[in-house]
C-alpha cells in the first residue's frame, strides 16, 4: 500500500512524527467533477493525513441513479487530479462498507450531508453510520451534477447574468425536476463566491527563485479530462504555473450561445483544485500583453490544438509571446471539447430528465421523512 512521508505543504508526514497516520475514505460518482467535489474532498483531508478516493463505475451508477455523464476512465482520472486526493480505487462499491474501510486501513468515511441512495432507496453510508465511522462535512451550496445538467438542457445564460437573479418557471420546468417534490440538495441555487473560499482552494505560495513560469489561458468551462490532459502537458514545460482564466462575458463573445455552463467563480474554484496549476489570474485579458507577461515574469505561454478567436481588433491574442518567441502549441492528445460535453447532454436529454426527476422525488420523499421524525422528537 502507498503512503506519503511528506504532506503536499512539505510538512513532515505523522510517522516521522511517531503518530499513527490517519487514513480518510471518501467514495461517490464524481461525475462532471466540479469544485463542489473539490470541496468535499478538501474538508475530508482536513479531517485526517492521508485521503483515499472510492469511484463507483459506469454500470453502479447506472443502475441506482441513471446514466453518468463522464465515463468511468474520464471520472478516475479526474478525480487522481485534486490536489487534496493522495489514492483512488476503482470501481468501490456503491454502498460503503466496514470491510472497504479495513481493507483500506481507513479510520472512517466522510460524506457531504446529504443523502445517497441506492435504487431501492436505501442510504448508502448506513453501515458506517451504525458503526459510528462516519463524519460529515458541509455540503457546498449552490452546485451539483444535476444543476450544471439542467443549465445544458435549459440553454440560459442565467448562470452568469449577474442581473438576472432567477429562472422563469416555464424554463426551469425544462430541467426535469418535479417542483411538487424538490430536493433540498440538488434544486436550484446561486453559488456564492467568497474570499475564504477561494483562499481555501489557493496554493498559497509564490514561485521559488529560478522557477520557469508557464502561463496559460482560456475559459476551462465545465472543466474536463481534455483540459487536465492539456494543463498536465503544459505544467511539464516549467516549474510554476498560472492560469488565466477569461471573463464570461469574453468567454460568451467567443464560444457563443450559452456559454459559458459554469461562470467565472465557478471556473476558478475548478481550475484552482488541479493539482497542475499554482495561481489562477481572475478574469484575464483575452490578448496575453506585454504587461501580464513582465508582470508574472513568463518564460513560456501554452495553448492547446483547439483554435482561437481573434481580438476585438482583429489581431492575434496571443501576438506578444509570439514576437518573444515564447508561445508553444501543445498536444495533448485528447480533442475533447466542452462542447462535446454539452453534446452528450443533449443527445441523451430524456434519459438526463428522467433521471434528474427521479433523484429529486426520491431525495425529496428521504428529506420530507427526516424532517417528520426530527419534529415529532422535538415534541416528545
Amino acid at each position: 500500500m502507498a503512503s506519503n512521508t511528506t504532506s503536499s505543504d512539505g510538512n513532515s508526514s505523522p510517522q516521522q512524527q511517531g503518530k499513527r497516520q490517519v487514513r480518510v475514505w471518501c467514495d461517490g460518482c464524481y461525475d462532471m467533477v466540479h469544485f463542489g467535489h473539490a470541496n468535499s474532498l478538501r474538508q475530508a483531508k482536513a479531517m485526517g493525513d492521508y485521503l483515499i478516493v472510492g469511484v463507483h463505475s459506469d454500470v453502479e451508477i447506472t443502475e441506482h441513479k441513471g446514466p453518468p455523464v463522464f465515463t468511468e476512465q474520464e471520472r478516475y482520472k479526474m478525480v487522481r487530479a485534486i490536489k487534496w486526493v493522495d489514492e483512488v480505487v476503482e470501481n468501490a462499491p456503491y454502498v460503503t462498507t466496514l470491510e472497504t474501510l479495513d481493507h483500506y486501513q481507513c479510520s472512517f468515511c466522510v460524506h457531504g450531508d446529504d443523502i445517497t441512495l441506492t435504487a431501492d432507496g436505501v442510504d448508502t453510508y448506513h453501515i458506517v453510520k451504525t458503526a459510528n465511522r462516519y463524519k460529515e462535512c458541509k455540503r457546498t451550496a449552490g452546485v451539483s451534477t444535476t444543476d450544471l445538467v439542467g443549465r445544458m438542457l435549459l440553454a440560459t445564460k442565467t448562470h452568469f447574468n449577474v442581473d438576472q437573479d432567477t429562472l422563469e418557471k416555464g424554463q426551469t420546468e425544462e430541467l426535469g425536476s418535479s417542483h411538487s417534490a424538490q430536493s433540498p440538495w440538488t434544486r436550484l441555487c446561486r453559488f456564492l463566491p467568497t474570499s475564504q473560499k477561494i483562499v481555501q482552494f489557493a496554493d498559497g505560495r509564490d514561485p521559488n527563485p529560478g522557477d520557469r513560469i508557464i502561463y496559460v489561458a482560456g475559459t476551462f468551462d465545465l472543466f474536463h479530462v481534455g483540459h487536465l490532459d492539456f494543463l498536465e502537458k503544459a505544467k511539464a514545460e516549467g516549474d510554476y504555473m498560472i492560469v488565466g482564466l477569461h471573463t464570461d462575458q469574453v468567454a460568451n463573445r467567443c464560444k457563443g450561445s450559452n456559454y459559458p455552463i459554469m461562470n467565472l467563480h465557478e471556473r476558478t474554484l475548478c481550475v484552482l483544485a488541479c493539482r497542475y496549476v499554482n495561481e489562477v489570474v481572475i478574469g484575464a485579458p483575452y490578448p496575453v500583453t506585454a504587461d501580464l507577461m513582465d508582470h508574472f515574469k513568463v518564460n513560456v505561454v501554452c495553448h492547446g490544438n483547439t483554435a482561437y478567436a481573434p481580438d476585438l481588433d482583429g489581431t492575434d491574442p496571443y501576438a506578444e509571446p509570439k514576437r518573444r518567441n515564447k508561445f508553444k502549441q501543445i498536444n495533448s492528445g485528447n480533442s475533447l471539447t466542452t462542447a462535446d460535453i454539452v453534446g452528450r447532454i443533449i443527445e441523451n436529454r430524456l434519459r438526463y430528465e428522467e433521471r434528474n426527476t427521479k433523484k429529486e422525488a426520491k431525495e425529496a420523499a428521504i428529506y420530507e421523512a427526516f424532517m417528520k421524525t426530527r419534529q415529532s422528537t422535538a415534541e416528545n
